[in-house]
């Protein structure tokens, strides 16, 4: 028995699919998943393992945390939570220290704006609790002359 998110990702799928100009058999190969399979998931049959939605997203080049939202494994608030955390942490123009300080001011301003931290926040963020941030860190050192 199909539910509606599973018939809404299957769906989604095909169009994501047709867009990328992938044929199933294409999409299967590259995702590694089986033709049948693939097909039975885009006909609404299949509720696919959030593994085989992450291989098929990577296939795509789309976001596997909106198929997660479209299959029900994941909601609307976590994706963007999610995604917001995804793009701190992939950005190449600060260091890791930094982007470990940057998440903790996002939480404390989610916090502080009332909405929970979620288990996503804990998971490989800590940062020492002896270190803070400074500009020192930030920015090249001044001349002491100037």
């Amino acid at each position: 028995m199909a539910s509606l998110n599973v018939g809404n990702l299957g769906e989604y799928l095909r169009e994501q699919r047709r867009t990328a100009q992938l044929s199933l058999r294409q999409l299967a190969d590259a995702a590694g998943v089986s033709n049948p399979y693939l097909s039975q998931i885009e006909r609404g049959l299949r509720k696919p393992s959030a593994e085989v939605l992450q291989q098929v997203a990577k296939a795509l080049r789309i976001s596997a945390e909106t198929l997660y939202v479209r299959a029900g494994i994941l909601d609307e608030k976590e994706r963007d939570e999610l995604e917001t955390r995804a793009v701190i942490l992939a950005d190449p123009s600060i260091n890791e220290r930094q982007k470990q300080v940057l998440l903790q001011i996002y939480e404390s301003f989610r916090k502080e704006n009332g909405f929970e931290t979620s288990s996503y926040a804990e998971q490989g963020t800590a940062v020492d609790g002896a270190r803070t941030a400074d500009a020192g860190d930030a920015e090249p050192k001044q001349n002491p002359s100037s």
